[in-house]
């Protein structure tokens, strides 16, 4: 089998519109190419999404190599401020562009190519695994999760993951991940009393008090960070009321607040702590609130050790650049999958994930597959 072109690849699943939730036929590009190579693949759809897992060896291997990652991509914004067609997969000057070059399926294709190269060659003494998803730009509700699900009923595991996110700030091999901060937010609704501005007292204003609690929650220094990672930071993202009258006192108010956590606290300590500063409030200005939590994954680790190490290797030997050890940006799906095997995350430059023409450059995704192929081969040495 001629080795995999991995810009090809990503080409060919550019090229599926695939905007969460649908899928638009990219998995089962992935499919088609797995199972040639003579992976087992299986469906593990759920709630209309769909996931596809993928094993090449024996099922229960003790050195299973797995990789995680998504095909699903956020929304174009308005397709006439992009300057190639944001499906097109066009390259120009070195520089390949559309949704979801960057974020992820390059890696996806860079980490498929690579497993079916080493398959093809010289199958290994152990497993691979990908477990890819369709749904991690949006609720992620049934996506990795539901893949997971699926290996505990089938009894597949994997011995460590790989996830494939971006994880470079600027330059390629400059960070991988070998943790991330924990994600919550927070509604809080205070109801009190309508009235005539100009006749505060016979009202009860909920906006003080929702002032107040904004700014108590805000300006408290949650922790001043640990071993592995920064401070944890708290963000007002919204405050609102719907009022649009300028003499009318409203009879409720709403504040919303953002949560990335360290590994200080857990989601359940930090709803405890904002549930007794509302009640506080509440008790003070005699208004009522309620509070809403959603907590979208803790912050977890994995300790410097075997699998960071054989990352890292990897990464210098092609790159020549040592990857900082970092704990930094949002969530991923590593925040999921860290319940069932150590896992690291490493790959492209990231800064133009997201963003109106989307790109990658087209060495950077055959580095990356030699980066890949390189953690293989040395895993499986």
């Amino acid at each position: 089998m001629q080795p995999v072109d991995p810009v090809a690849l990503t080409a060919d699943l550019v090229r599926c519109p695939s905007v969460t939730p649908e899928d638009a036929g990219a998995l089962d590009v992935l499919h088609r190419l797995l199972s040639e190579a003579g992976f087992e693949c299986a469906w593990a759809d759920r709630g209309g999404i769909r996931n596809l897992f993928a094993r090449f060896g024996p099922n229960g291997h003790p050195r299973t190599f797995g990789f995680n990652g998504h095909t699903d991509v956020v929304p174009v914004g308005n397709p006439g401020d992009w300057s190639r067609p944001p499906f097109g997969a066009e390259i120009h000057d070195g520089t390949m562009f559309g949704r979801g070059t960057t974020d992820m399926k390059s890696g996806v294709a860079a980490f498929a190519a690579a497993a079916v190269d080493l398959v093809s060659s010289k199958p290994p003494e152990g497993a691979i695994i990908l477990a890819i998803t369709g749904d991690e730009e949006g609720d992620a509700t049934d996506g990795t999760l539901a893949l997971l699900d699926y290996m505990a009923v089938q009894n597949e595991a994997m011995t460590v993951c790989l996830v494939g996110e971006p994880t470079c700030p600027e330059h390629m091999g400059e960070m991988m991940k070998i943790g991330r901060r924990g994600s919550m937010t927070a509604w809080f609704t205070i109801t009190g009393v309508q009235g005539h501005s100009a006749y505060p007292h016979r009202a009860k204003n909920p906006l003080p008090p929702l002032m107040r609690l904004m700014d108590q929650l805000a300006s408290h220094t949650l922790d001043t960070g640990t071993d592995h990672f920064d401070p944890s930071t708290l963000a007002v993202v919204t405050v609102d009321t719907g009022n649009p009258a300028t003499n009318v006192i409203p009879a409720e108010a709403r504040g919303t607040v953002n949560i990335r956590f360290n590994d200080t606290h857990s989601g359940d300590s930090l709803t405890t702590w904002l549930g007794a500063q509302a009640d506080a409030i509440a008790s003070s200005y005699g208004v009522k609130i309620d509070m809403r939590v959603t907590i979208s994954g803790e912050s977890f680790l994995t300790p410097p050790g075997p699998l960071s190490d054989l990352v890292a290797r990897a990464v210098e030997a092609e790159t020549g650049v040592a990857p900082v050890l970092s704990t930094s940006g949002g969530t991923s799906d590593a925040r999921f999958v860290k319940d069932h095997c150590p896992v690291v995350e490493f790959g492209l430059v990231g800064q133009s994930m997201h963003k109106v023409d989307e790109h990658v450059r087209v060495e950077h995704v055959h580095q990356l597959k030699s980066i890949y192929s390189r953690i293989l081969q040395d895993y499986f040495a």
